[in-house]
């Protein structure tokens, strides 16, 4: 796992922590959007007084919902860490796991994103480091990995700039 001293500002938690909304998010505006909206970028619309997936008239104002806002700045919410000997042999089947989880949370909550999937390789261990639009995201494919394959699942989450590392091996 990573040691603290490479985590500055972050301090680590338990799992029952994260369920509880934090209080600021840069991202989220002070205010709604006006009803109905709809983001230009993804097609999400605001209704009801929170972002879905759905159809809505040429009336809608255009705002760009806060996913498209952190993608458009490359500035995720999440980091979910994937790594370890285990990952390197069963690396297709947890993409697919991955993958399934990321589809059903973007189909239920539209700013519960995937961004990136990158490559890593730390001392010749080969893994991946998936950047989300959001922490809950990030903590529930953390928990989707740690259900089906076991594994060390760690958590350390930055109060002051609202991120969460999550880091699973095997």
């Amino acid at each position: 796992m990573k040691s603290q001293a490479s985590l500055a500002g972050f301090k680590p938690v338990l799992r029952d922590q994260l369920r509880q909304e934090r209080e600021y998010d840069t991202y989220k505006r002070q205010q709604k959007p006006p009803e109905p909206s709809a983001c230009p970028v993804c097609g999400a619309i605001f209704h009801a007084g929170r972002w879905q997936w759905g159809q809505v008239g040429p009336e809608a104002e255009e705002v760009v919902c806060p996913a498209c806002h952190r993608i458009r700045d490359q500035f995720p919410a999440g980091f979910l860490h994937v790594g370890g000997p285990f990952f390197a042999t069963h690396r297709g089947e947890m993409f697919n796991l991955l993958n399934h989880h990321a589809e059903k949370a973007r189909a239920e909550h539209p700013l519960a994103r995937v961004m990136t999937i990158n490559e890593e390789d730390e001392g010749g261990v080969a893994g991946i480091l998936i950047t989300t639009t959001d922490i809950h995201l990030a903590r529930d494919l953390g928990e989707a990995l740690h259900h089906a394959y076991q594994g060390e699942l760690e958590f350390y989450y930055n109060d002051a700039e609202n991120l969460l590392r999550v880091h699973w091996q095997r």
